[in-house]
């Protein structure tokens, strides 16, 4: 996908703000894992599908200078692909030609889709954000998967009237059985024109809420933010209770929502959630970006129709 998403109006924040305030632990959630999953440690067997989420740090003047050159961040796809096993893979911070090249050295069961970031102005209007250096093409987020990826949709949500869109993106991925969202989030404090509003927690809300749609989801990406964990943790209010206890994190062990970090300053932001029982997670070493990969397993969901989460309410 190409087309342009729209600048965010604040209708959005209260059509989508709530959505899914009523979420609640049922069937599904009892068969997910409670504890941590097993250490990734091979590319596990017919009846598992490995996800990862990475921001690629590819937009160059975005302080990815030193993160590595498009043949770097490539090498560390493939090892995903072939070391760990992973089949599909939400990208963040991608210049859509090295999408599409990487796409095609993967083989030809890989796909892929491309949504671009926005500037957006004063007056609304949208400028595509070019990748400079060696990166080709527009800077956006994405999906690869090394099978046909259906149903392509972007998730209608808040986004700063003045400033960078992000946005979500979802898919289907029939031969896995799942549908996947690949989200990134906002920034605090990123509308130039109202610094004080802060969209993150509209922007996650509608993340779940499309999740509870179909019960098969894996959603995640760079959320911009910490888990809601510490006494000082000023974004925890900005998180969906039903994120780590309808769902479960791919780091997550029992009620700990920590989780190891995946930027190199330290800390945790970016996520992988599902109901499906999770069967092992990694956050994978890498000097090809300032994000490390996030790796998750989990049980291939039965074939079938949509299928949505139980006792989940879907509507505003």
């Amino acid at each position: 996908m190409q087309k342009h998403i729209g600048a965010g109006r604040r209708s959005l924040r209260r059509r989508f703000g709530r959505t899914a305030a009523t979420l609640s632990l049922l069937t599904l959630v009892a068969c997910t894992s409670a504890q941590a999953p097993a250490t990734l440690s091979d590319a596990g067997n017919l009846g598992e599908v490995t996800v990862a989420t990475w921001n690629m740090c590819g937009v160059r003047q975005w302080g990815c200078e030193g993160t590595g050159s498009p043949k770097d961040k490539f090498e560390q796809l493939r090892t995903l692909a072939g070391e760990f096993g992973v089949r599909v893979v939400l990208l963040q911070e991608v210049c859509s030609d090295d999408l599409l090249s990487s796409a095609r050295r993967l083989g030809t069961e890989w796909h892929s889709v491309f949504e671009p970031y926005a500037n957006v102005d004063g007056a609304g209007r949208g400028t595509p954000v070019d990748c400079t250096g060696q990166g080709k093409g527009r800077a956006g987020y994405g999906l690869l998967a090394a099978s046909r990826l259906t149903d392509v949709e972007l998730v209608p949500t808040a986004q700063p009237t003045v400033g960078l869109h992000r946005g979500i993106l979802c898919a289907r991925v029939p031969a896995q059985g799942l549908r996947v969202c690949n989200a990134h989030i906002s920034l605090r404090e990123s509308d130039g024109k109202h610094p004080e509003w802060d969209f993150r927690d509209d922007q996650l809300s509608s993340l779940v809420a499309t999740a509870a749609t179909d019960a098969r989801t894996v959603f995640g990406g760079d959320f911009n933010t910490p888990p809601p964990v510490g006494k000082g943790n000023k974004s925890a209010w900005i998180w969906p209770a039903e994120a780590y206890t309808t769902y479960r994190e791919c780091d997550q062990k029992g009620d700990s929502r920590v989780g190891r970090p995946t930027h190199q300053d330290g800390s945790k932001i970016d996520y992988l959630f599902t109901l499906l029982p999770r069967t092992a997670c990694k956050v994978v070493d890498t000097k090809a970006s300032d994000h490390r990969p996030l790796v998750m397993r989990v049980n291939r969901p039965a074939a079938g129709p949509t299928v949505p989460a139980p006792g989940v309410s879907t509507s505003g």
